[in-house]
This record gives structure tokens, C-alpha cells and sequence, in this order.
């Protein structure tokens, strides 16, 4: 093999080595959870597509919440927490509400009650299956806040807050994906188009980010991206050793020098020996697998999909939305890196470029 073609495979594999450590050791979230974008079970996919099926002027918000105060006539801003969060009104949104606009928001955290974990609620529209055990507490003289509830407490509530209002869920997956077969899709769409506003639902908190956005935020490159990660300060390292090893390479005279003994870098040995039993075994398969899913999450950030891996189908209508091109390329390199196959230097390049390719389209 060539110097350089080792050169190339040994800084591949460091990398990849580099990669899978920090997959290993990075935490898992669950931020997409409750997204419009999501089709999982615990997505809101299927209700904003049964939302647009009825003609509802309904829209995904991909801006800070500080955007939404332009808007000039009152609206009514969804958010569905992909964690449970406390209910907290800061002074921003307290202002907001007293215009007349009207948040809902999804997954408030109160206390465990003594309830049965699923249960089913008769409402105006039909039965509304609820599965937790949270409830929140109404004082006798505040029932006409009770928007949904039990023996044990409210479900859902709502504080009044000048010509405004905000309504609060104990639970995120009123009409999640999973609930299409209860009048709970339809329950929902009755509770967010009572005042005939504009509706948002917002899918910023879930790391989705129009154009504008990123650029303002100067998140638009992948270069800022990886500064702002630990792989960083790692890859700098890989570079400069690589660099040196093919300047040590061409230099062929010189003054002798006294041989010192080397201090040994344990991560960097742990790197090396990694590297060696790849090259040997020829697990190219391997190296697409781990590079593959490094370009995935750059490509997710330049599209404001967030560094959380999201499902393929996710990316793909993203991708074919901001760009306007055919995903068949970039499912094709999706899958290639859930294959286990090997393949030669030649076509390890040539999957290199198509990844090149597709950031060049994605700027």
C-alpha cells in the first residue's frame, strides 16, 4: 500500500475510532418527541395531517418564541414538551397572553395521583383515552378552570391571563400518533380552533429551525457546528499528527538527534492498536458505518434537525423540502450504512464524495 493511501486509511480509522467513542459516551434524548415531523407512536405526524384534512389554518413555528410576538392579530401557539416541564409563565409569555393570544402546552409535570394509569374520559366529541397518573389540583373556588378531569384532578386546566389564556396538559400525548383510534385527535382540534385564530405548533423546542433562523443564530455552517463540539478539539489533534507524519515521510537527511524516550499517550496507543486490527481485518464496513453516521447528524444540523439522530424518513422529507431535489441519493447512503459489506479503496472514495456532494447542495 501506498504511504499516502495509509496515510488516508490510518486518519479514517482514527476518526471512526474518535466517533464511536463519543456515540458511546454522548446521551440519548428524546427531543424530537411530540414533533409534527415525527411519525413514531409518540409523534404528532398523523393530527397535523388530519388537521390540514379538515382546512384548518394551521402552520409549524421554527422560530424563538421572542419571533411570534410580530404577529399582528392574536394566535394560538401549540408546544408539546418532549419532557415533562413545571407550569411557568414567564413575564414574556404572561405579556403575550394578556394581548389575547392562547398557548397550549403539552406535558406539565405534577404530582402522581392514585388514579389508574389508562382511562378513558367522555367528552362532547367521545372518549378520550388518557394514559397517566398525574393530576393537577383545582381549589373549590377555581372549577371553572377545569378544562378535563377525574375525581382525582384535573388533566387539563386553564389560567386566564388578561384577553388571553393558557391551557396546561399532565400529559404530552393527548393526540400523539399512537391515539388515532379514540376521539382524541378530534378533541384536541375542537380545544385549539375555539377562538378562530391562526394556529402554530411549535417545533423549535424540538431543534427544527427555518433558514433564517440559522443563519441568525450563526449555526448555518457545518464549520461552526464542529467548533462548538468535543470532537473538535480531537480532529484538530488527528490533522496535525497527519501532517506530520507526512513531513517526517520526505524528509530523508538531516543532523542525528539524541532519542529521547517517548511518553506513552494512552488514548492515542488505544487509537493506534484500534486502527491496526481494522486495517488488518479490511473493515471498511465499519468505517462507512461510523462516518455515515457522523455526516448524518452534520447534514441533520445544517438542516435545524438537531444532533440527535432522527429516522431516516425524517431526514429524507426535511432534505427534499429545503432543497427541492430528489432524496433517492441520499436514501441510497442511508442505507449503505446499515449494510455490513466491505468495499475497496476506489469505492470507499466514491461514497466519500456523494456525502460531499449533498453538503454541497445543503449550503
Amino acid at each position: 500500500m501506498k504511504p499516502l493511501n495509509r496515510f488516508a486509511w490510518w486518519g479514517a480509522i482514527a476518526i471512526a475510532a474518535i466517533i464511536l467513542l463519543t456515540l458511546l459516551a454522548a446521551p440519548q434524548t428524546l427531543i424530537n418527541h411530540g414533533s409534527t415531523y415525527n411519525r413514531s407512536p409518540s409523534g404528532y405526524g398523523a393530527w397535523y395531517t388530519f388537521m390540514q384534512a379538515k382546512g384548518v389554518n394551521i402552520q409549524r413555528w421554527q422560530k424563538p418564541f421572542d419571533d411570534i410576538v410580530s404577529q399582528k392579530t392574536p394566535v394560538t401557539l401549540i408546544q408539546v414538551n418532549s419532557a415533562l416541564k413545571a407550569p411557568f409563565i414567564s413575564s414574556e409569555k404572561k405579556e403575550w397572553l394578556e394581548k389575547g393570544n392562547t398557548l397550549v402546552e403539552l406535558g406539565i409535570k405534577e404530582p402522581v395521583s392514585g388514579a389508574e394509569f389508562s382511562s378513558n374520559l367522555a367528552t362532547s366529541v367521545g372518549d378520550v383515552k388518557i394514559d397517566t397518573t398525574r393530576r393537577h389540583i383545582i381549589m373549590n373556588q377555581q372549577q371553572e378552570n377545569l378544562v378535563l378531569g377525574d375525581r382525582f384532578g384535573a388533566i387539563l386546566w386553564q389560567e386566564n391571563h388578561g384577553k388571553g389564556k393558557v391551557i396546561f396538559a399532565t400529559t404530552s400525548n393527548l393526540a400523539a400518533n399512537a391515539y388515532q383510534d379514540n376521539a382524541n385527535f378530534e378533541y384536541l382540534a375542537n380545544l385549539v380552533t375555539k377562538n378562530h385564530q391562526q394556529i402554530f405548533v411549535d417545533e423549535y423546542i424540538h431543534g427544527y429551525k427555518d433558514q433564517s433562523t440559522r443563519a441568525k443564530e450563526g449555526k448555518d455552517s457545518l464549520l461552526s457546528y464542529f467548533t462548538k463540539t468535543p470532537l473538535f478539539p480531537a480532529l484538530i489533534q488527528v490533522g496535525v499528527l497527519l501532517l506530520v507524519l507526512i513531513w517526517a515521510e520526505n524528509q530523508r537527511f538531516g543532523q542525528p538527534v539524541t532519542l529521547q524516550t517517548p511518553v506513552i499517550d494512552n488514548s492515542q496507543a488505544y487509537i493506534q492498536a484500534l486502527a491496526g486490527v481494522l486495517q488488518k481485518a479490511e473493515a471498511s464496513d465499519f468505517v462507512i458505518e461510523m462516518l455515515g453516521k457522523q455526516e448524518q447528524i452534520q447534514l441533520q444540523k445544517a438542516l435545524g434537525l438537531g444532533n440527535t439522530p432522527v429516522e431516516p424518513s425524517i431526514l429524507l422529507t426535511v432534505w427534499a423540502e429545503k432543497t427541492g431535489l430528489s432524496a433517492d441519493e441520499l436514501n441510497s447512503l442511508l442505507a449503505s450504512q446499515n449494510k455490513k459489506h466491505r468495499i475497496n479503496e476506489q469505492q470507499l472514495l466514491t461514497w466519500l464524495q456523494k456525502w460531499q456532494n449533498i453538503r454541497k447542495v445543503n449550503h
